[in-house]
């Protein structure tokens, strides 16, 4: 079945909170289809869209949810199926405080000055609450998801995300036509989504320290962390995890091929927690 959400006050906020109460709750294997704003709140250049907020407690990125998922439960994962991320024809990157205004024509990204780039849409935020009461930001990526800010997360891939909380509560937003590596500016292009579709789904058979995901030719592995080097590691020992399960093969076994076939590329540094991702190519490792 899908569901639709409707661009609206009741289901945006801009924090992340066990104490939201959901704007929809799904079956396993349903999709949640809706439009988002850019990270500032716009859907039409120069004009925040038009709602009342405390903008203090919605300081962050504008989120639509958050959405309950029947049967999931704490300690569970949540399986989010991207797929479609359909940007509206403009974006925005910042350099400290200049902003470059990018327009979008097929899947070619140009800005005022002449520069074009491909274009790859995501959503930099797909994730859920930390377990513990209050409010939180919207800005760092954490064991749960969040502000991954990863530019591999395209439609097609399947996130897998360790579910903190019963119910789940996913929200996602954050629209983004491009990114590097790093997104070294603080910035991608940020650009509102004419439409984005996710299916979530629950397993209880992964037992996950950090997210992995699967896109069409690669498995990756995240790490986050203040600390790069912390990062590096976490997302090394997830990579890890990942290659005893899939090919069956104890942990310093598992450590001798990742260093030959697993890249380690830096998702973030800009968030708070900085992102990194391991990446696992298919045929990176075969078994003769």
């Amino acid at each position: 079945m899908i569901h639709e959400l409707q661009l609206e006050r009741r289901t945006l906020h801009g924090h992340f909170s066990r104490d939201l109460v959901p704007v929809l709750t799904v079956e396993p294997g349903d999709s949640v289809g809706f439009q988002a704003l850019d990270s500032g709140w716009h859907w039409v250049v120069e004009e925040e869209f038009a709602i009342e907020r405390d903008r203090e407690r919605d300081s962050g990125h504008a989120l639509c949810g958050p959405i309950a998922v029947r049967g999931a439960r704490a300690g569970h994962t949540l399986v989010v199926q991207i797929d479609e991320v359909r940007p509206r024809p403009w974006g925005v990157t910042f350099a400290h405080l200049d902003r470059f205004l990018w327009t979008l024509d097929g899947d070619t990204w140009t800005d005022e000055r002449g520069f074009s780039t491909r274009a790859g849409p995501f959503l930099g935020v797909i994730g859920m609450p930390p377990p513990e009461p209050g409010v939180h930001s919207t800005g760092p990526p954490r064991r749960w998801g969040g502000n991954i800010d990863c530019k591999l997360l395209v439609a097609g891939t399947t996130l897998y995300l360790p579910i903190p909380l019963d119910g789940a509560l996913v929200s996602a937003g954050d629209g983004h036509g491009a990114q590097g590596d790093g997104e070294v500016s603080g910035t991608a292009i940020e650009c509102p989504l004419e439409r984005a579709q996710l299916t979530l789904d629950v397993r209880d058979d992964l037992d996950l320290r950090m997210p992995v995901a699967r896109t069409a030719d690669a498995w990756l592995a995240f790490g986050f962390d203040e600390d790069l080097d912390t990062a590096a590691g976490l997302a090394t020992d997830t990579m890890l995890d990942l290659l005893e399960r899939e090919l069956g093969v104890d942990r310093k076994h598992a450590l001798a091929l990742a260093s030959v076939a697993v890249d380690l590329h830096v998702t973030q540094v800009v968030n708070g927690a900085k992102g990194v991702h391991a990446v696992l190519r298919d045929g990176a490792v075969r078994l003769h």
